[in-house]
């Protein structure tokens, strides 16, 4: 493989995409859909879903054999459906979301299940965590996925691509992007992606005739437009949307309002379940027809043959979960609202939570300490995007590491990112690896001790630059960097346990 000699490159940090109406444009479809995706039993026989169900292709998903399907789900702002069609006036006014469109996407859903389809457990990330973005550095993770496309999309359109042509490419690179984040963040591998818009969530709970909810107290917040009596009700559609955006007025902000999804989506799977709207041919051609318009897939997904392994699956099975997270009032420090997460401690409790101690595990403990300064690291680019090797080896210089040869790949073609050291067990190695985003760690017996290489490929989504890193708890270096401000943190207390059993809807905030 030969490519030029690589150039240093500077990695400005992005500004974070924002809309004057963004706090009352949640995208919360994808609670909806998910529905559908654990209940699969109401999809039997309705094989010409396959062929009409938008797809992406590119996304470089799939690789983890840990005995589950590892789903992401993400809601998106789009003012278009699955196929690109713009909504209609009276659709748009259906969703109470204000004129401007952006690309962020505020809700992310991890969904695990089992191969055998038993159970499914669904894990939420706050829209505002602040993580490593693949191509990025430290961003709240709604901004990957926006972020990444309109820096692509100019890129190309100033190559003197199309704008059918940009809009695509890009799409595909924030897609990857945002996929590269949560798998850094959880250490779990992504086997299949949906995306839906603002459209399907009133379309699916319209279907269904409405979904059952309690509030704990009245509620009256205009920037959702969420205007509610306490106790029990039935909201349509757009009251819903309402219901489960809202993150104002809230005493755990957006936590809140994920509890507010994750009830939602608990009493919508109920709905489904019963024997009402299984029976029902009228709601299930509405259903479909829904998810036709609002859902995209990865085009690798047989949606058909994994709706049948679930079709035994029980309401009590579908568990809610949420990331811990540090601080939901934390500050960057350029004076960016996030909220702070551990990294170490998402992986811990997500392992806890899918079973990871297994044999099977995609997450391994990272030596407790090394001495970075007395390690020194090469990184060779194997991949075609220029500079690559320089920002990494940046990034773990700022982790207080060596910097060793930067340059380009000489050896053999190399086409997964990959950690050498002496020994495949080396401290230094694994402790390199996980810095970098838990890259695959192998022998080279030409390398000596204190002595570590690594070669980039294409697959690549770690740190790219000294900004999008901080120092490992796996490392112990005299180089600090801070990339959030220090500030008293406020703790988040975990919310209520939260499963699809048919015992009616908890009372939430």
């Amino acid at each position: 493989m030969s490519h030029q000699q690589p150039q240093r490159r500077a990695r400005p940090r992005p500004a974070p995409i924002r809309t004057k109406t963004s706090p009352a444009r949640i995208a919360v479809a994808v609670l909806s859909v998910l529905v559908l995706l654990v209940t699969g039993f109401a999809w039997r026989g309705v094989d010409s879903l396959r062929n009409s169900l938008a797809t992406a292709s590119g996304l470089g998903l799939g690789g983890g054999k840990d005995g589950a399907i590892d789903i992401l789900m993400v809601g998106t702002d789009s003012r278009t459906d699955a196929h690109g069609n713009p909504l209609s006036q009276s659709e748009l006014d259906s969703l109470r979301a204000g004129e401007e469109v952006a690309s962020n996407t505020d809700t992310i859903i991890l969904i695990r299940v089992p191969n055998d389809g038993s159970s499914a457990t669904a894990i939420s990330i706050p829209r505002d965590a602040y993580v490593n973005v693949p191509g990025i550095g430290m961003s709240k993770i709604n901004a990957a996925f926006g972020a990444t496309k309109e820096t692509e999309r100019l890129k190309l359109v100033n190559n003197g691509s199309s704008d059918s042509d940009a809009d695509k490419k890009s799409t595909e690179a924030g897609r990857t992007a945002l996929i590269g984040a949560v798998a850094n963040l959880t250490g779990i591998t992504v086997d299949h992606y949906a995306e839906v818009g603002l459209l399907g969530f009133v379309l699916l709970t319209n279907a269904v005739g409405g979904v059952d909810v309690c509030l704990n107290a009245p509620v009256d917040e205009p920037m959702s437009g969420a205007n509610f009596a306490a106790g029990k009700q039935t909201l349509d559609g757009a009251d819903a949307l309402s219901f489960v955006r809202q993150r104002h007025d809230l005493p755990r902000g957006d936590l809140d309002r994920i509890v507010r999804q994750q009830v939602f989506m608990a009493s919508l799977v109920s709905k489904v379940l019963s024997a009402k709207t299984l029976s029902d041919p009228g709601k299930l051609s509405q259903l479909t027809s829904a998810v036709q318009r609002s859902v995209v897939i990865d085009d690798d997904w047989d949606i058909i043959e994994f709706a049948k392994q679930l079709q035994n699956l029980a309401g009590g099975k579908v568990q809610f979960e949420t990331i811990p997270v540090l601080d939901i009032n934390g500050m960057t420090d350029y004076g960016e609202s996030i909220v702070k997460v551990d990294p170490k401690a998402v992986k811990k409790y997500i392992a806890g939570l899918v079973g990871a101690d297994s044999e099977d595990s995609e997450t391994s403990e990272a030596p407790t300490t090394v001495n970075a300064s007395s390690i020194t690291v090469d990184v060779a680019n194997a991949s075609d995007i220029a500079g690559l090797a320089s920002g990494v080896s940046e990034a773990l210089s700022a982790l207080g590491y060596k910097q060793g040869q930067v340059g380009n790949n000489t050896g053999s073609d190399v086409t997964e990112s990959t950690v050498f050291a002496k020994s495949a067990d080396d401290d230094a190695a694994l402790a390199v690896a996980e810095a970098l985003g838990g890259l695959t760690v192998k022998a080279d017996s030409s390398l000596s001790s204190g002595k570590v290489r690594v070669v980039i490929a294409e697959d690549y989504s770690g740190p790219q630059s000294a900004d999008a890193v901080s120092p490992s708890e796996g490392a112990t270096s005299t180089t600090e960097s801070s990339s959030t401000t220090a500030t008293s943190p406020t703790p988040a207390p975990p919310g209520p346990p939260i499963d699809a059993a048919s015992n009616g809807p908890r009372c939430v905030n």
